[in-house]
């Protein structure tokens, strides 16, 4: 099974090694039929330190790395 990719923005950078990413989803309703935002925080793993809060970032399924870390930053998302 492939591993989910997920985009979204850097909303933490505070702890080491970890950023706090946030994930928006949009769908339609299926009752109202209007479009609904949904959002998520994941807490993805960054060995580098490398993002900062507001930075755009692609996050991939991992094998748990700590007790809440279970995705890993993979690259800065391109426009």
């Amino acid at each position: 099974m492939p591993k989910r990719i997920l985009q979204g923005t850097v909303t933490s950078d505070k702890n080491e090694q970890t950023v706090t990413v946030l994930v928006e989803r949009r769908f339609t309703h299926p009752v109202m039929k209007k479009t609904v935002r949904s959002s998520k925080k994941y807490r993805a793993h960054d060995p580098l330190n490398t993002f900062k809060v507001g930075d755009t970032v692609r996050i991939e399924e991992c094998a748990p790395v700590s007790k809440s870390k279970r995705w890993r930053v993979v690259t800065e998302a391109t426009a």
